[in-house]
């Protein structure tokens, strides 16, 4: 009973009194399944509030200069528009910052899959050298600093700010990012026919069939069946993508299929930025690719013509979820 107690407590001077953290009920999009939540990190008010806030801190930084939300930004489906994102002293990384919609559905997370989950993903960005650049030590002693963070960590895990906390709070908001109400989904999923025109439904038709095979690899309701594939980008690649991970010759170039939702908002493309509109995407897969050795046997020249073209990126276009990326609750 007294660990109970201690448990659910609000820090009022130095008197604690009871409060209950309720459940934070996830809005599942429709034809999504429920994502998989961690047992010892459920999701609660508390701890989504609390990941939120360190989201948007640019204190997790080693100079104050940057926040996850600098290279995640909200409006871009928490993407951005630089090619490579730069990090504290205007460092660059090493590869474009990918979209946080739909996280929660990911496994083996980064380009070569490396990172089994959120929790572990955090660790990451906040302390490479080239992005927050910052020591796990010394961000502890920055929120232990701050007294509304401390009622946050104690309401959200019962414990000052800790590692462990600030890593699970910041994978519970990231869990909350659901986005499945684009207009695809719409015609799709919620049976609105008039959603699409005749342009975007073509693209959609040759989207899913067997002449273009795009939804090979982006299939399923994240548009993406979480693979790792060599798309003949280059000959040879300065990145090695999974390669980096397994050290086998098989994995160079190959680098996970990304998620299509939302694409139309979160260029540039490919895993350096590389390609700055959809239009470059489509014309890059209808020649065929360069022609790396490991290239996947999909990657083949399509001979698709202009409408053709036109008509799929009008429908990838579709695949932006408007009332997520201007949600309110990011500002």
């Amino acid at each position: 009973m007294l660990l109970l107690l201690i448990a659910g407590c609000k820090r009022d001077g130095n008197f604690y009194e009871p409060e209950v953290d309720p459940v934070f009920t996830l809005d599942i999009p429709a034809g999504f399944p429920a994502p998989p939540v961690p047992e010892d990190n459920q999701l609660t008010r508390a701890r989504v509030e609390l990941g939120k806030r360190l989201f948007f801190d640019p204190q997790l930084s080693s100079d104050n200069s940057i926040s996850c939300a600098t290279c995640h930004q909200p409006q871009l489906a928490f993407a951005e528009t630089k090619p490579i994102s730069l990090g504290v002293n205007q460092l660059a990384g090493i590869r474009n910052a990918p979209s946080l919609a739909n996280v929660a559905y990911q496994h083996g997370l980064f380009a070569e899959g490396g990172i089994p989950s959120l929790e572990l993903q955090a660790i990451a960005p906040i302390t490479e050298a080239h992005e927050m650049n910052m020591d796990f030590s010394d961000l502890m002693h920055r929120l232990e600093a701050d007294e509304d963070y401390v009622q946050l960590f104690l309401r959200a895990y019962q414990t000052p700010p800790t590692t462990q906390s600030t890593v699970k709070a910041l994978a519970s908001f990231q869990r909350t990012l659901l986005s499945g109400n684009s207009r695809f989904d719409q015609y799709y999923y919620q049976g609105k026919t008039d959603a699409l025109n005749d342009s975007e439904i073509r693209g959609m038709e040759l989207f899913f069939s067997d002449e273009t095979n795009c939804s090979s690899c982006h299939s399923g309701f994240l548009f993406t069946d979480q693979s790792f594939a060599n798309i003949g980008l280059y000959t040879n690649y300065a990145d090695e993508g999974r390669a980096r991970l397994t050290a086998d010759p098989v994995d160079n170039g190959k680098f996970k299929v990304p998620s299509l939702r939302n694409i139309a908002v979160t260029a540039p493309y490919m895993h350096n930025g590389s390609m700055g509109t959809l239009e470059e995407v489509i014309d890059h897969f209808n020649a065929g690719g360069a022609g790396h050795v490991n290239q996947h046997e999909l990657v083949k020249p399509l001979e698709l013509d202009e409408q053709q073209r036109t008509d799929l990126v009008k429908f990838l276009r579709t695949l932006t979820d408007e009332t997520f990326i201007y949600n309110s609750q990011w500002q």
